[in-house]
């Protein structure tokens, strides 16, 4: 079944170029010309995505977002908005809104297609991640049980794909979630069953990046600025491919503030000191020294005398210094460099 994607914008050439696009690669294209419109056509109508300009006459695509987002029919309709606009403040507010993803007017027909193929790879993923969960769930004798140990199989499943796009990352995500777990046991005050939960988080910290093109998570060379401004955009992705997850509301938390900064200079949020979620805390601390001594595309594994200078540097600017002391430990306990990757 092909996928059905609403049109939103007032400019009739826009719209006609858009469905040409879309209509090409065999998607079903309905097309209106304001909010308004947009919000009578969704109380029938149930579309997999929608693209939705940012400056229209009336109601504007922040608003009629906005008035998406109230009504439980179609609040989870993901929306791509279509902009003009080169400041990044638009495309805070959108994403902040609830935008998924931003393409650029005039079109380009190859990025358009890009971009909307990867969001609707992502509402699959997520979908049928949901599904598999619930599924599996109800076979289950005793359901707790059943539901722990079918979601770390997911899980698990779910951290080898995000791996296996980076040629040069193998087991990132496993070993991150290993580090984070043993950074938040010797904390001395999580249960066992919490600690199992940050392992989770950890290997599904990255999930994001499944909608990040290969060509860009494995460029050799320096990213430019639009490839970089993808890359930051995982965390944001990675939270809503996990946020409906019922069962498990708190996994989104690894995936979207593992890039928060203790002194709020990081993204996507921004969040500073015990703001962040400690989960996220932990694993920051964790990502940091797999990607230090890891391969990566651009360079090899790092001394374990300039790992342990980077986070002693970091401690209280980019780390949570009582995971990063606790780090510093495990290092020094490690005189021969063999808790990294083989």
């Amino acid at each position: 079944m092909s996928e059905w994607v609403l049109v939103v914008d007032d400019d009739t050439a826009n719209l006609r170029m858009a469905s040409h696009i879309l209509v090409g690669e065999g998607m079903r294209v309905s097309c209106v010309k304001s909010g308004e419109e947009a919000l009578n056509f969704l109380s029938t109508n149930r579309p997999d995505l929608i693209l939705l300009d940012v400056h229209m006459p009336g109601m504007d695509g922040f608003e009629t977002l906005k008035r998406m987002r109230e009504n439980d029919d179609y609040r989870k309709i993901p929306v791509i908005y279509l902009t003009a606009d080169e400041d990044t403040e638009t495309e805070k507010a959108g994403l902040n809104a609830g935008a998924m993803d931003f393409i650029k007017k005039p079109f380009v027909p190859e990025v358009m297609l890009i971009r909307v193929q990867h969001i609707i790879h992502l509402i699959h993923l997520q979908n049928n991640l949901s599904e598999e969960v619930e599924e599996k769930t109800k076979e289950v004798v005793s359901q707790q049980e059943r539901l722990a140990r079918i979601s770390l199989e997911i899980v698990q499943a779910l951290s080898g794909a995000i791996d296996a796009k980076d040629t040069y990352t193998n087991g990132h995500s496993t070993r991150v979630a290993e580090y984070a777990r043993e950074i938040a046991k010797r904390t001395g005050y999580y249960s066992a069953k919490e600690l199992e939960n940050i392992y989770m988080m950890g290997l599904l910290h990255d999930v994001g990046k499944i909608g990040i093109p290969d060509s860009i998570i494995n460029k050799p060379a320096r990213l430019s600025s639009d490839e970089f401004e993808q890359i930051m955009n995982h965390p944001v992705l990675g939270a809503r491919i996990l946020q409906n997850i019922r069962e498990f509301p708190e996994l989104k938390t690894g995936a979207r503030w593992h890039h928060e900064r203790y002194d709020g200079t990081g993204y996507p949020d921004g969040l500073a000191g015990e703001d962040i979620p400690e989960p996220a805390r932990i694993i920051a601390v964790a990502d940091a020294y797999d990607a230090m001594t890891s391969r990566r595309s651009y360079r090899d594994v790092l001394s374990q005398e300039t790992v342990r200078s980077e986070i002693e540097k970091g401690r209280g600017t980019q780390f949570d210094p009582e995971f990063a002391d606790i780090m510093l430990k495990m290092m020094s306990e490690d005189p021969n460099y063999e808790m990294r990757e083989k």
